[in-house]
């Protein structure tokens, strides 16, 4: 596995000391609120520390029949009120950190799917889409967490275990040593069960987005699972993956069944040492209910820790796996002078090109050809040949090995990449089309178009024979991938939607395939429409649809082998002569 498929997946540790300065980078821009948030947590932790010795002194007080009542009573109310002023703190301090966190978590999140965004295709076909589904919902939640609650709760339980220790410490040095073993015995088992915990919850998050993918894939795919009858093998799968995920959250509870109670028992023989050793050393009663209250306040925050320590772990290995994530660099980056071009003629050059998706596996050798503005070019082969590749690489969906890709004698590399592609509409045979309405998948919700630069688009490619006859027309909803509307409809609103952003090169991979006749009719009458616009490629496995392209290129095994008109290649009688050969002999029979 490389380095980066490394990072796709998650798999690569990072230091904590990285990882610290990684999220420094989202808090130091929020310092304030932190800051803030930090005070009020010395506040409340410094009120809590005193509350038990104001217990102490009116416990004294109750059996020295000397004090007045009036005495008592006031002690008591000052008790109440240092109480409610702790809460108040705790209560503001927690809505500072809430939307600072919520800040910090939206920064994130954005940051995570613009760098999705800008990754290449191959990058893509490399990462499961449920796993990075997990990475930008489930992940970035549970950095939410981390910011907003854990590591505030976590620095108010130090400061409380550090303030109570130094109040038993005054309250009596003798029986805070003896105690001292307690305290030793706590630390270390929680170094222990913190080393045991972080390998178990980086299994979990990995288990975690391993599932999430095989279900993104599979509900995806359901229709083929049931036409092959394969329900029982992808149970057996989907049982293997879950059975993972379970041992190891079982592992965790095993974890934490055995921390917990151990502890409590600490605190338990703690208490008990207290009573003994106290009485031994004369301690006063109120001195011992104090020392009594400490310990419920020391081994608390010990037992919260752990529970903190599990988030911590979880939110540590959460920002591995996105850190992961955006340290992996897109394929396709713009030049640090990359020219921005308005407009293109459409001239498109392949000069001595080679690519391959896996290293030294060529899927095109040396090709070479030039598409003159305006003109339509089709492209023909086998399956495999590298028809789809070509178009692909024209967008830089991947990056070329040898060889140079020029538009207008300029190479595509020296282009920002967002101008390449904005002068360039793709017509796919897999149409995808988003969750909506009609209007919103056209103009993917700019609203800079108008109604009737809309409407004219949708005459223009005969789009308009359907939309008309549906109860809301443009307004008529969209469910997910657009399965609520016939292939051959799918592909109107495609060449709608590519119509309507004015692209000066124009592609269509295998648009017409898979089309009922009538709907073909259509397409094939918007599709002279569209030659107009500007340069056209096109992928065809039926000849039929390219006899009039002004040049076809012939590909075998990733190599040009014809190039010529429709009329040309058949007077060769080569390898397209005998494809057409073929394919009409299949007609007429």
């Amino acid at each position: 596995m490389t380095k980066d498929n490394e990072k796709l997946f998650g798999d690569k540790k990072i230091p904590m000391k990285t990882m610290i300065k990684r999220l420094l980078y989202f808090i130091l821009p929020e310092w304030k609120a932190f800051l803030l948030a930090f005070l009020l947590i010395l506040v409340s932790v410094g009120i809590s520390t005193i509350l038990p010795l104001t217990l102490r002194d009116i416990t004294d007080a109750l059996g020295d029949l000397g004090k007045p009542l009036s005495f008592i009573i006031g002690l008591s109310i000052g008790y109440f009120v240092l109480s409610i002023v702790s809460q108040i703190i705790v209560y503001i301090q927690g809505m500072i950190l809430q939307k600072t966190g919520q800040r910090i978590v939206y920064k994130l999140r954005m940051e995570v799917f613009t760098h999705i965004e800008n990754m290449s295709q191959n990058q893509f076909n490399i990462m499961p889409v449920g796993s990075l589904v997990t990475r930008v919902a489930n992940y970035t939640t549970a950095m939410s967490e981390l910011f907003t609650n854990v590591i505030v709760s976590l620095l108010r339980n130090i400061l409380t275990i550090l303030g109570v220790y130094a109040i038993m410490f005054y309250l009596s040095v003798k029986l805070s040593l003896v105690l001292t073993l307690f305290v030793i015995v706590v630390f270390v088992s929680s170094f222990i069960f913190r080393k045991v915990i972080t390998k178990i919850w980086r299994k979990e998050r990995q288990y975690t987005s391993e599932l999430n993918a095989f279900l993104n894939e599979n509900l995806s795919g359901m229709n083929i699972i049931q036409i092959f009858n394969q329900e029982k093998r992808k149970e057996k799968e989907f049982n293997v993956k879950n059975e993972q995920l379970r041992k190891t959250k079982s592992k965790a509870v095993l974890a934490f069944a055995g921390y917990r109670p151990f502890i409590t028992f600490l605190y338990y023989a703690a208490l008990a040492v207290t009573f003994i050793v106290g009485i031994y050393l004369s301690l006063g009663a109120g001195e011992i209910v104090a020392f009594y209250l400490y310990l419920s306040r020391f081994f608390n925050p010990v037992q919260n820790i752990a529970d903190q320590l599990n988030q911590i772990q979880r939110a540590t290995t959460s920002s591995e796996r996105l850190f992961n994530l955006l340290d992996v660099k897109p394929e396709s980056t713009d030049k640090p002078n990359a020219l921005h071009i308005d407009h293109f003629e459409g001239k498109i050059e392949f000069r001595n090109v080679w690519f391959a998706y896996k290293e030294d596996e060529w899927i095109l050798k040396d090709v070479s050809f030039i598409v003159e503005p305006k003109q339509t070019v089709a492209f023909v082969g086998a399956t495999g040949a590298g028809k789809t590749t070509i178009l692909s690489l024209i967008v830089r969906n991947y990056e070329i090995q040898k060889g140079q890709i020029l538009i207008d004698d300029i190479d595509i590399a020296d282009l920002e990449v967002k101008c390449l592609r904005k002068a360039v509409g793709q017509m796919l045979q897999d149409v995808f089309l988003f969750t909506g309405t009609i209007r919103s998948n056209i103009t993917l919700r700019d609203d800079s178009f108008t109604d009737e630069e809309i409407k004219e688009v949708c005459e223009y490619v005969n789009a308009d024979k359907f939309i008309k006859k549906l109860p809301k027309g443009l307004e008529e909803e969209v469910i997910q991938r657009g399965e609520n509307f016939s292939q051959g409809q799918r592909q109107l609103l495609s060449f709608a939607r590519t119509v309507l952003h004015k692209p000066q090169i124009l592609i269509l991979d295998e648009a017409t395939a898979n089309i009922d006749t009538e709907t073909e009719k259509l397409i094939q009458d918007s599709l002279e429409k569209i030659k107009n616009i500007g340069t056209m490629l096109v992928v065809a496995h039926r000849l039929s649809t390219i006899q009039n392209a002004d040049q076809i290129i012939v590909l075998q095994h990733g190599e040009v082998i014809e190039k010529g008109t429709h009329q040309a290649l058949l007077k060769k009688k080569g390898y397209y002569h005998k494809l057409f050969l073929l394919q009409f002999t299949d007609q007429i029979n």
